[in-house]
């Protein structure tokens, strides 16, 4: 059996089996995302629920694991070499778990070059910025009476969906056949929902978005996917 007592996040979210990759996560967009992979790749695992709590996230056991403080993060007690990986960030999570598996990034170089690319759109604008839109429709960002904030990020958001409404009226899945950039993308279009933002942001000037997340949303692994684990311990 693995040995994983060098983890110390493994003290307070205990493995029942230490031989399964660990997944520390909330189902946020972004936690979101490693499931729906762990479930479309069939790689066995155990989720531990890590709330957004200053008690959980900026604990001495999160951080020593994340020092960035934000789920999702794993723990793979079968990494490279054989050896234990702990490992952070959503899409770093993703690409690793796509190697791991040889699912989902695509059969080629260059199919692997085009899951990458937009998995790195969505981690370096949809997502920051639909993330920032919603503090500000949502959140205590909604209350400031200087709505040139809002307006900032609502203009970048709206911008972002107009790219991706572009891609998407030519394909079903962004970078070709369905990938982890999707497994990253989709999430956040279905946020705009909780957030309560999509008349904001035009949404139903885009039906090809909700056509994809239709899509997406019906495929089983990523209905498991979209509650694990689950909001309530």
């Amino acid at each position: 059996m693995a040995d994983l007592s060098a983890f110390p996040i493994t003290q307070k979210w205990t493995p029942k089996d230490p031989s399964v990759l660990q997944l520390f996560s909330f189902p946020t967009p972004n936690g979101v995302k490693v499931a729906i992979m762990l479930e479309e790749t069939g790689l066995p695992y155990e989720a531990h629920r890590v709330t957004l709590s200053d008690a959980d996230v900026k604990s001495p056991e999160f951080l020593s694991l994340n020092p960035n403080n934000k789920i999702p993060a794993i723990v793979d007690p079968d990494g490279p070499d054989g050896q234990p990986l702990g490992l952070f960030e959503s899409g770093a999570i993703l690409l690793y778990l796509g190697e791991k598996t040889g699912k989902l990034l695509g059969e080629t170089a260059a199919d692997k070059a085009r899951v990458t690319q937009w998995l790195m759109w969505q981690m370096g604008g949809l997502g920051p910025m639909l993330g920032q839109l919603g503090f500000f429709v949502k959140f205590a960002g909604s209350e400031w009476e200087d709505k040139r904030p809002r307006d900032r990020y609502v203009a970048e958001a709206k911008r972002l969906l107009g790219v991706l409404s572009g891609e998407l009226a030519q394909r079903d899945w962004i970078a070709g056949d369905f990938s982890a950039a999707d497994i990253a993308i989709a999430p956040w279009l279905n946020a705009l929902n909780f957030y309560g933002a999509k008349e904001i942001v035009g949404w139903d000037d885009h039906p090809a978005l909700q056509t994809y997340l239709d899509r997406f949303l019906a495929r089983e692994a990523v209905a498991r996917g979209m509650n694990i684990p689950p909001r309530e311990g």
